[in-house]
């Protein structure tokens, strides 16, 4: 059975700093490109950073770019996204997603809420 399970959220003051953790199992991991999306209320779900399975190459979106890091163990089958600076337009739930080809895995989501 195929499972992604993020965890890591929470509630956090802006300017703080959180790291998510994301474990897969029951799919070859290290074969898998990860990525991290988010959902905000009333909004689409966006692609926040990748980790791409061929050359290690890590993707940002322009808005956390400098702020978050998106790094994988490909040992014990986990991806971090570690987001500093936080601020209140990062208040969402945050997906972690495995892709191979025409494979797509999703886990359930951690909420993140960036409040004063």
């Amino acid at each position: 059975q195929v499972k992604l399970v993020e965890s890591g959220g929470g509630l956090v003051q802006p300017g703080g700093s959180l790291r998510l953790s994301c474990e897969g199992s029951g799919f070859t991991f290290s074969r898998f490109t990860m990525r991290w999306f988010r959902q905000a209320p009333g909004k689409e779900r966006s692609l926040v950073a990748s980790m791409l399975l061929i050359n290690g190459r890590r993707e940002y979106a322009g808005s956390v770019k400098g702020r978050f890091t998106i790094s994988r163990d490909n040992v014990n089958n986990i991806v971090y996204l570690q987001m500093n600076n936080l601020n209140l337009d990062d208040t969402a739930v945050y997906y972690c997603n495995a892709v191979y080809g025409s494979l797509a895995y999703w886990g359930q989501g951690t909420q993140v809420t960036v409040s004063s």
